[in-house]
C-alpha cells in the first residue's frame, strides 16, 4: 500500500501545475496577422530597395564602351570609357560619358552623370519631330526628317538609341561626317534642341 501511495504521489509531481502563465493569451496576435512591412509589400512580394526604383524611373543603353591608354612615368595606365544614354520615352533623355579602370564602374559613372545631364523635347501626336532640323558638333551633322505614322525610327546606332529613348516612334535621319558616337550623339542633341513647336513659331513672328 505504501508503494502505491508513493507513485500516485510521484506522478501527481510530474504534472505540470496548470496556472494561468501556460494558458494560451487570448490578447497574442495569430502567427499570420504580423505587423505590416515598412516598405508597404505584403506576403510573398517582392521588396525593391531605394536602387531598384530609381532604375525603374530612366530606360539605360551603353552606346560604347572603349578601352583608353594614358603613358605616364611609371609606364601605360589602361582604362575603360562607357557612353551611356538615358530616357524615359516621354520626351526626357540625357547621356553622360564615365572613366574607370573596370567596365562596371566605368558604365556606373556615366549613367550618374547622364541623369544631370537631362534634355526635353516636344514629341508631336503621331510620334514624330516638328519639322525637320540638321544638328552640328564639330566635324559631325546629323539631319532628322519628320515622318509619318508608320514609318519608325530609320536610324542607326547613337542616333537610333537617343531617339528610342526619347519616346520618338517616326523619323528619319542620316548622318554625316565624324562617325565617332560622342560626336554623333552631341550633334544630335544640338539638333533637338533647336527644335521649335508651332505656338513658338507664331510668337517669333508676331502673329
Amino acid at each position: 500500500m505504501e508503494e502505491k501511495e508513493l507513485n500516485v504521489a510521484s506522478e501527481a509531481t510530474n504534472e505540470a501545475p496548470k496556472t494561468e502563465e501556460n494558458k494560451p493569451t487570448e490578447n497574442r496576435a495569430p502567427r499570420g496577422d504580423r505587423r505590416p512591412r515598412r516598405d508597404g509589400a505584403k506576403k510573398g512580394e517582392r521588396r525593391f530597395n531605394r536602387g531598384e526604383r530609381d532604375k525603374k524611373e530612366y530606360e539605360e543603353r551603353v552606346v560604347a564602351i572603349n578601352r583608353v591608354c594614358k603613358t605616364v612615368k611609371g609606364g601605360r595606365r589602361m582604362k575603360f570609357s562607357a557612353l551611356v544614354v538615358v530616357g524615359d520615352g516621354k520626351g526626357n533623355y540625357g547621356f553622360g560619358t564615365g572613366k574607370a579602370g573596370e567596365v562596371p564602374d566605368a558604365i556606373k559613372k556615366a549613367l550618374e552623370a547622364a541623369k544631370k545631364n537631362m534634355f526635353t523635347i516636344h514629341i508631336t501626336k503621331t510620334g514624330t519631330l516638328a519639322h525637320e532640323v540638321v544638328g552640328k558638333f564639330g566635324a559631325c551633322s546629323v539631319y532628322l526628317k519628320s515622318a509619318p505614322e508608320g514609318t519608325g525610327i530609320i536610324a542607326g546606332g547613337p542616333v537610333r538609341a537617343i531617339l528610342e529613348l526619347a519616346g520618338v516612334r517616326n523619323v528619319c535621319s542620316k548622318v554625316y561626317g565624324s562617325r565617332a558616337p560622342i560626336n554623333i550623339i552631341r550633334a544630335t542633341n544640338q539638333g533637338l534642341e533647336s527644335l521649335h513647336t508651332y505656338s513658338e513659331v507664331m510668337a517669333l513672328r508676331g502673329k
